[in-house]
């Protein structure tokens, strides 16, 4: 059974949604970055998202656009971002990681090269962003192979039609864009997430977790207990970027990421 697949069979058990935080490799330095991947399940995570730099996120605002940039002054790679979940893999066996990025990185990698890698780095599962459903097949079958789930986005926009097109071949979770727009702009009211949720729960079986705009505990509680976790980014990497001096990062920088972890965990789990 995959570690995906466990612990949301756990956290059903529990009777509550997933946190699931975001943190950009090598923000704004290799060892920050992999020193907070560390600690972020004792604070809460109960998955956690790891985003590789590009030079062109397009489904990202400025908050995770600038995280990216400062990754890829840092060196950060594709290779360099499965050697940091490699590292965390020598600490942690059980917190599934979720890489999400854009395609170019990866088919310049090399697709069956890359699920490879991936699989023995630690990875869980992935999100391609700019990967539309009809092109996935060039990825799939080396997923599969290797049991890497790879998880669907679906939209406010997405017809019902597409909808069940899109989902036969989910696997993991589906990730629901709760906005029409890029991350860390707006948010979802709790009516519009419950109607978008029951229309996925009509959809599909597996698990559906809701991002893009949460922000503060009380829309993460709000997330995670209409559909079965809440994915936060911006806010997380706006607190720690708001603690470094000249880019770089400070004594401050990791104890304010996951503080504000903590106060995102507490909230899901009253």
């Amino acid at each position: 059974m995959s570690r995906i697949k466990t612990c949301f069979d756990r956290l059903k058990a529990e009777g509550r949604g997933a946190l699931i935080p975001y943190l950009e490799a090598f923000d704004p330095d290799r060892d920050t970055s992999l020193e907070l991947l560390k600690q972020m399940p004792e604070a809460g995570a109960d998955l956690i998202e790891v985003g590789v730099p590009f030079s062109d996120p397009s489904a990202d605002g400025p908050t995770i656009q600038l995280a990216a940039q400062r990754g890829l002054k840092a060196g950060a790679t594709l290779a360099g971002t499965l050697e940091l979940v490699s590292a965390f893999r020598t600490s942690n066996d059980h917190t599934p990681i979720i890489l999400m990025g854009y395609y170019n990185p990866i088919y310049r990698y090399g697709m069956e090269r890359f699920c490879q890698d991936a699989h023995k780095a630690g990875v869980d599962g992935v999100i391609i962003v700019d990967l539309p459903p009809e092109e996935a097949s060039e990825l799939a079958p080396y997923a599969k192979a290797v049991g890497l789930d790879m998880i669907t986005l679906t939209a406010p926009t997405t017809p019902d039609a597409r909808l069940k097109h899109i989902l036969k071949e989910a696997s993991g979770f589906v990730y629901y864009v709760s906005i029409t727009g890029i991350t860390g702009t707006r948010s979802a009211s709790e009516e519009q997430l419950k109607t978008a949720l029951a229309r996925l729960r009509s959809a599909t079986d597996i698990p559906v977790v809701a991002g893009f705009g949460i922000n503060t505990p009380e829309q993460a509680r709000t997330a995670a207990s209409i559909s079965d976790g809440a994915v936060v980014a911006s806010a997380i990497i706006k607190a720690m970027a708001a603690t470094f001096e000249d880019g770089k990062a400070t004594s401050k920088s990791i104890p304010t990421a996951l503080e504000k972890i903590r106060s995102l965990a507490a909230a899901i789990r009253k």
